[in-house]
């Protein structure tokens, strides 16, 4: 666990956790991800500010390139509406998992609504392992920091491939769209340190290859 980390206001813990998020290795992730992203985007022609909208209002890369690829192909908006929406649902049991990291005494719902919107794999994975070394009062602040940092570097990087997708391969593009998914294994396999969460790791990985190849 990294050493507790002592913030004298909750504008010093939101920029630490900016700063967090801009020195972590989810950057790296989330840049070459988001590459691949407006390189699809661009192909399916939506502009590079539906894109970086859409980062914002989405904010799930999965999700992102469901509606990019529903909507470029012509389905119903309510259509890819719902298929955004069950991609999502994946990203509850991370949000029930994060609260009670950030609910102190006082703290009021609305505090939780941005922290619960902003829930996405390398937030809630750089959350669990960071948040337990900030004071309580300022987890909340920290948390959406860490957020605000990677869903700029997403939206950023976003519009970097957007106008490189004309010299992007799109098997490169193909593949960095793969780079959240690993590292969110990845991480997940290093944190893992009781015997439940390594089995649960095993069986997730053992059902989704079978329930894919079937």
């Amino acid at each position: 666990m990294p050493a507790p980390a002592t913030f004298s206001s909750s504008a010093a813990a939101f920029l630490g956790g900016v700063k967090s998020a801009l020195t972590s290795v989810f950057f790296l992730v989330l840049a070459g991800t988001y590459i691949g992203m407006g390189a699809l985007a661009h192909d399916f022609g939506f502009s590079s500010w539906w894109l970086a909208l859409s980062t914002v209002l989405v904010w799930a890369a999965p999700a992102q390139v469901i509606l990019i690829s529903a909507l470029g192909a012509g389905s119903a908006h309510i259509e890819a509406a719902i298929a955004v929406t069950l991609s999502a649902i994946r990203l509850f049991p991370m949000v029930v998992a994060l609260l009670p990291l950030l609910r102190g005494e006082g703290t009021r719902l609305r505090d939780l609504l941005l922290p619960t919107h902003f829930t996405s794999v390398s937030m809630w994975v750089e959350s669990i392992r960071l948040l337990p070394g900030v004071p309580r009062e300022r987890r909340i602040a920290f948390c959406n920091g860490l957020s605000v940092g990677y869903m700029g570097t997403a939206a950023s990087f976003g519009f970097v491939g957007y106008y490189l997708a004309a010299e992007l391969p799109p098997l490169l593009a193909g593949a960095l769209l793969l780079l959240t998914p690993m590292s969110f294994l990845l991480s997940t396999a290093r944190n893992a340190k009781a015997i439940m969460d390594k089995l649960a790791l095993v069986l997730g990985l053992v059902l989704g290859t079978i329930l894919t190849a079937t």
